[in-house]
């Protein structure tokens, strides 16, 4: 079952669209399934949900307070690099949506108010897709640790930071020691 995140800084639009989304299944590829929707309407403690929690897909809002849409989904493409992102905006701003779809390697830009038979099939289409592209980045990788161009190691880092991300991430602490508690870092 895909598990997606919603990010927005407005609680009606959260609870609007996971309402949506429970009461109507994705269909893709002739397969027709629920999601599990997870929300939150800050970005930062998104960021720090998705450090533990591997999401097939994120939707974010452009403009929220403290950070936008953009520079949310840029970081969270680095902790998360094989999900798919989507912004949702009520706002038309071209230099904002180059951004996204340059920085943040967003597949496609939904305008609000949103219809709600387009954004289920939007988020259909970009499961089916980003699925696509996992896959063939994972026969890459077999191909590439098979020609000796991947190391086993890499291959398996990259296997486990798709299943749990943030896992291989080392915290080291000033002494050269390893940070196992982040929360130590702060305290210091």
């Amino acid at each position: 079952m895909p598990r997606i995140l919603i990010v927005d800084d407005e609680d009606n639009i959260l609870k609007s669209l996971r309402r949506l989304l429970a009461m109507t299944p994705c269909a893709s590829g002739g397969k027709v399934f629920p999601l599990t929707v997870d929300t939150c309407n800050d970005p930062a403690q998104a960021l720090e949900n998705a450090f533990g929690t591997a999401y097939d897909l994120v939707l974010s809002d452009y403009r929220m307070p403290g950070m936008d849409g953009v520079a949310f989904l840029k970081e969270f493409r680095e902790l998360q690099p094989n999900a798919a992102r989507l912004i949702l905006s009520g706002y038309a701003d071209l230099n904002g949506l180059i951004a996204a779809i340059n920085e943040a390697g967003i597949l496609r830009f939904i305008a609000k108010p949103w219809n709600d038979y387009e954004l289920v099939a939007t988020i259909g289409q970009a499961l089916a897709f980003q699925e696509l592209q996992n896959e063939t980045q994972k026969i890459a990788d077999q191909a590439r640790l098979k020609e000796g161009q991947l190391t086993a190691e890499d291959f398996e880092r990259k296997r486990l930071e798709a299943l749990e991300p943030g896992i291989t991430r080392v915290l080291w602490g000033p002494d050269g020691s390893v940070m196992l508690d982040p929360d130590a870092l702060k305290r210091d």
